[in-house]
């Protein structure tokens, strides 16, 4: 006997739905555990490029930076140490560096003050001596670049003043310091009149070898073109000749503060050198240490802020 069951198509149709929706979700639950497991298994991406360099960078300027830092940090600290040293064996006749820093910090703390002619703080004294160098190298500047070019572009005048400049060129500046007192009748022009005739060697020497180092090819064109004098020493000359010139007036701005000190000692009036000479009338060795370092640290401005003034207006292969 054969029985057979018929189901209508209203009662089939769920159970196809059913079975469809059971069919779609294994499927997803697999392709899910799939793409979980090939995540866990797949392997870290690595760094990229740009962190690697960006890291790279960072050690380097890192690098750079106590590179620049630390030698001078370590020569300074060198510097103090041996002055520890000194003092401790010399008994205190020559202050230690701490005393010596708390007597800085009274100075600095009213460098401008005024009891009197010769009683000033040391910010007028270093005013009244970047004055007076200002003054004299400014005059030496207006003589000696001009002078230059002219000795070294004409060899006659090369020939005629070279003797001169070698026999007066060693003599010390403060040599020169009685004659400025005999002629000018004051201590204000004589220190001027040292720092000029100490500025102008320098400027001369150096702004005379550039323009004699000019490439002889240079001056054929100008020849050729009939170019003036004038249009050769500004067109031509000028731009070759001006490392040498401002090496000249480098020189010439350290000698000048160097002279500025010693001829202050022996004029008097207002100055960081008669401030120094004074301090040593009082036996105050604090405050003469004091001025040392800081004609130490103007003379630095000033070499600095030329060298940056020379780097600005000199060609690449001179920066070099």
């Amino acid at each position: 006997m054969v029985s057979a069951v018929f189901h209508s198509p209203l009662d089939a149709a769920p159970v196809a739905a059913q079975n469809a929706m059971n069919t779609v979700a294994a499927s997803a639950s697999s392709t899910s555990a799939r793409s979980q497991k090939a995540a866990i298994s797949a392997p870290k991406a690595p760094a990229t490029p740009s962190s690697v360099a960006t890291g790279r960078d960072w050690s380097a300027l890192s690098r750079s930076f106590w590179l620049a830092v630390l030698p001078p940090l370590c020569g300074l600290g060198l510097l103090i140490g041996l002055w520890a040293v000194v003092s401790t064996t010399t008994g205190g006749s020559i202050p230690s560096p701490m005393d010596t820093w708390l007597q800085a910090l009274e100075v600095f703390s009213n460098p401008f003050y005024r009891n009197g002619p010769n009683d000033q703080g040391v910010g007028w004294n270093v005013l009244m001596s970047l004055q007076r160098v200002a003054i004299g190298f400014g005059m030496a500047a207006l003589v000696g670049i001009p002078a230059g070019f002219v000795i070294g572009r004409f060899n006659f005048l090369s020939r005629m003043f070279n003797p001169l400049i070698s026999l007066l060129r060693p003599v010390s500046p403060l040599a020169w310091l009685p004659i400025g007192l005999l002629v000018f009748k004051g201590a204000n022009p004589a220190a001027i009149w040292t720092i000029f005739i100490c500025s102008i060697w320098p400027m001369i020497i150096n702004t005379a070898v550039g323009v004699q180092r000019v490439p002889q090819d240079y001056m054929n064109v100008a020849r050729v073109l009939n170019l003036s004098e004038w249009k050769i020493a500004t067109k031509i000359l000028f731009p070759a000749v001006l490392p040498y010139m401002l090496t000249g007036v480098r020189l010439a701005v350290g000698t000048a503060w160097l002279v500025i000190v010693a001829a202050e000692m022996l004029t008097g009036g207002v100055g960081i050198g008669f401030w120094v000479w004074d301090e040593w009338n009082n036996l105050n060795v604090k405050n003469i240490i004091i001025a040392i370092f800081v004609i130490g640290i103007v003379g630095l401005l000033l070499e600095y802020a030329l060298i940056k003034l020379a780097t600005a207006f000199t060609f690449e292969e001179v920066k070099a």
